[in-house]
């Protein structure tokens, strides 16, 4: 049964009945149904639906934040700004969507040949809870605004929160069935994923269910996107600004209590410099404020389930046996809440679970570079490929380094990475 606990307390919120199999075909025979309709709606239509969510979005921004604090303990804060950031993303595609769209003429021998860009009809989402909101939106938009239909598969600690999605699609006009919330088991993902009213499927989440999700939906022939780990290295070469650099990597290592796929996790630090950036990074990890989710004044709040917490113990724990030192932090605080002490773990080298494995909290790996090959050897040394950032004076240097030597997805220089 789907349960939602406030982990800042251990309370149990709601508790909720899943959708049985018939429920679910009901459901997917109704997105079919939907679909088939909403692609036949102009570009202006889709709009507007987008648009009246972004504005129910705003109209309900303290609720929704009150829901994800409660749910998963995301400072409300951080969780006011998620809401507006939902809204932003409805709002970008009603505005860009039908250039996005539009036909594509392609110059060929033919009189007339074009790129069309159709819909794919229904599509599944699998989606995690550490941006309750932000993750379902991002995927929401864009597809709706394709003319598909979505059906969502939240987690199941986030279950209020993906209830709430579908009534804020409800509220904004979309019709009814466009997108709907099914609650169930991660058991029963394989039998979604294959059904044949699924066209295709998107996930966000682990190396382990990506690579189930990915292996079904390839034997299913259904296109297939998804968006997994990371261990961001985030390189500070000797010529950085330590003061800015430091305080960047401490935000970024300690958004959502560290519980982000893009999050800065691995700090690559040349020789010269690495006491003192660590000092100054001490200092910014060790000022930010560890609160209830629900105080105004809280930047850190718990992880969101025990179980994550005694993942990272156990992953702090073998680093420091296997030579790792800890400088500041390293504990779970006495009483009932999902608390991790904000950690610094200091002489990180590859084989130890800091380095090679991804903290999904706050505790922050620090790595020493002998030199620009060195740091550029270790900020590629992983199998995950997200971000990461390069600190340097240089700004042509560091674009070179972002661009051509370090390996992922998204690199900046002399910021952190953030998913807009």
């Amino acid at each position: 049964m789907p349960t939602s606990t406030d982990p800042a307390t251990g309370r149990t919120i709601a508790e909720y009945a899943e959708h049985t199999p018939a429920q679910v075909s009901d459901v997917l025979d109704t997105a079919i149904a939907a679909q088939r309709g909403w692609v036949d709606q102009p570009f202006a239509e889709r709009s507007r639906i987008l648009r009246a969510v972004a504005d129910a979005l705003v109209a309900r921004r303290d609720e929704l934040a009150r829901l994800m604090a409660a749910e998963m303990g995301k400072p409300i804060t951080q969780g006011r700004a998620e809401v507006d950031k939902c809204a932003l993303v409805c709002r970008y595609y009603a505005d860009e969507g039908p250039r996005h769209l539009a036909d594509e003429v392609v110059a060929t021998d033919h009189r007339d040949a074009r790129v069309v860009f159709r819909p794919l009809g229904t599509v599944l989402a699998v989606m995690p809870w550490n941006f309750p909101l932000w993750q379902a939106f991002r995927c929401i938009a864009p597809t709706v605004m394709a003319g598909n239909a979505v059906v969502l598969k939240h987690a199941s600690n986030v279950s209020g929160s993906a209830l709430a999605i579908e009534s804020l699609l409800e509220q904004g006009g979309a019709p009814e069935g466009l997108f709907r919330t099914l609650l169930l088991g991660s058991s029963r993902i394989a039998d979604l994923v294959t059904d044949p009213r699924i066209a295709a499927v998107t996930l966000t989440g682990s190396e382990g269910a990506g690579r189930s999700v990915g292996e079904l939906a390839g034997k299913s022939i259904k296109k297939c996107v998804l968006e997994l780990g990371g261990s961001d290295a985030y390189v500070v070469l000797a010529d950085a600004d330590i003061a800015h650099a430091a305080a960047t990597c401490a935000s970024s290592r300690l958004i959502n209590a560290g519980q982000s796929c893009i999050a800065a996790k691995r700090f690559i630090v040349a020789t010269e410099i690495y006491d003192e950036f660590r000092d100054a990074f001490r200092s910014e990890l060790a000022k930010r404020r560890v609160g209830a989710p629900l105080d105004e004044q809280t930047e850190v709040g718990p992880l969101a389930r025990h179980d994550l917490c005694d993942d990272l113990a156990d992953q702090v724990a073998r680093s420091v046996d296997a030579g790792a030192r800890v400088v500041l932090g390293g504990e779970r605080p006495d009483g009932p809440g999902a608390y991790f002490d904000i950690t610094l773990l200091d002489g990180v080298e590859p084989g130890m679970a800091a380095f090679d494995e991804e903290l999904f909290g706050p505790v922050a790996a620090l790595i020493r570079a002998s030199d620009e090959d060195h740091a550029v050897d270790l900020a590629n040394a992983t199998t995950f490929g997200l971000g990461g950032a390069v600190f340097t004076r240089d700004v042509a240097r560091g674009q070179k380094l972002a661009a051509e030597r370090i390996e992922t997805g998204t690199c900046v220089v002399n910021g952190m990475v953030v998913s807009d």
